[in-house]
C-alpha cells in the first residue's frame, strides 16, 4: 500500500497509458522507502514516502498539498490514511517567503520588550453592533491589554459590516493609546469571500494605522493566505493566523493530517503567529 500511495500522489494512475512512454517516469515517481508497524496497533503502519523536488512548484503550498494529499486520501485500497509529518528539503523551503515579519518586528512596532504580550478575543463574537464592539475593544485596551482581536467568523455580517468595525476599532485603539501612553493594537480579521476583497480590507487597516490583521488560513485557503502574507510583508502589517477548521482535518488519530504538518505549511505560506486555542473546551 505504501508504494500505491507513492504512485497515486505522484506519476501513477489507475491504468497504463501510452503517454507514460513520453517521459522518464522513474525520475519523477514517488517512492515508499520504508514501512513499519504502529506500536500497539493492529493493521496500522507508518509508511515513509519520498518525492522528487521537481514535482512541486516553487513557493506554492497549494501545489504541494494538492500533490501529496489532494487525491490519495480517497484511495479505495486504504481504510484510512493520515499524514503524520512532512520533512521538507531546505532547497525547497527557501523558495517560500515565510512569515511577513516575526516577533522582533512586532515588539519594535509596539515598543514592548522583555515580557509576553497580553490580549483577548472580543465576546460575544457575533451579534454586537460596530459601535458596541469598538466600546468593548476600548475597555480592554484601556484596562491594560496590549491587543484585542476579532474571532474567526467575524467578517462582514448584516449586524456589523467590516468597514464600520474597522473604523470603531481604530477609534478605540487611538483613544486607549492617548490615555495610557502605550501602543495598542487589534487583530482585524481581513478574511473575505475573494482575495481582492481580502486585500482591500487589509489596505483599509493599514490606512487606519492598525498594526496587524488576521486571516483564517484553512477556510480562506493557502493561495489567499500567501497573497495576504505577501501584502503584509510589503506594507508593514503584522499577520495573525486563526486555525478555524483544523479539527476537521487533524482530530482523528487514524485519518487526516497532523497539525504539525498544517503548522509547517503555514510557516511556508506566511503568518507571524498562530492561534493555538483555549485550554478549556
Amino acid at each position: 500500500c505504501g508504494a500505491a500511495v507513492a504512485a497515486e500522489s505522484s506519476t501513477g494512475t489507475w491504468t497504463t497509458v501510452w503517454t507514460d512512454g513520453l517521459t522518464t517516469l522513474d525520475r519523477y515517481k514517488g517512492r515508499c522507502y520504508d514501512i513499519e508497524p504502529v506500536p500497539g496497533e493492529d493493521n496500522q503502519y507508518i509508511a515513509y514516502v519520498a518525492y522528487p523536488i521537481d514535482l512541486f512548484e516553487e513557493g506554492s503550498v497549494t501545489n504541494l498539498f494538492t500533490s501529496i494529499v489532494g487525491n490519495v486520501f480517497g484511495f479505495k485500497a486504504l481504510r484510512a490514511l493520515r499524514l503524520e509529518d512532512l520533512r521538507i528539503p531546505p532547497a525547497y523551503v527557501k523558495t517560500f517567503q515565510g512569515p511577513p515579519h516575526g516577533i522582533q518586528v512586532e515588539r519594535d512596532k509596539l515598543n514592548k520588550y522583555g515580557r509576553g504580550l497580553l490580549g483577548c478575543t472580543i465576546k460575544p463574537k457575533l451579534g454586537l453592533s460596530a459601535k458596541n464592539y469598538g466600546r468593548a475593544v476600548y475597555e480592554c485596551l484601556r484596562g491594560g491589554l496590549d491587543f484585542t482581536k476579532d474571532d474567526e467568523n467575524v467578517n462582514s455580517q448584516p449586524f456589523m459590516r467590516w468597514r464600520d468595525r474597522f473604523l470603531f476599532v481604530a477609534e478605540a485603539c487611538y483613544k486607549a493609546q492617548a490615555e495610557t501612553g502605550e501602543i495598542k493594537g487589534h487583530y482585524l480579521n481581513a478574511t473575505a469571500a475573494t482575495c481582492e476583497e481580502m486585500l482591500k480590507r487589509a489596505q483599509c487597516a493599514k490606512e487606519l494605522g492598525i498594526p496587524i490583521v488576521m486571516h483564517d488560513y484553512l477556510t480562506g485557503g493557502f493561495t489567499a493566505n500567501t497573497s495576504l502574507a505577501t501584502y503584509c510583508r510589503d506594507h508593514g502589517l503584522l499577520l495573525h493566523i486563526h486555525r478555524a477548521m483544523h479539527a476537521v482535518i487533524d482530530r482523528q488519530r487514524n485519518h487526516g493530517i497532523h497539525f504539525r504538518v498544517l503548522a509547517k505549511a503555514l510557516r511556508m505560506s506566511g503568518g507571524d503567529h498562530l492561534h493555538s486555542g483555549t485550554v478549556v473546551g
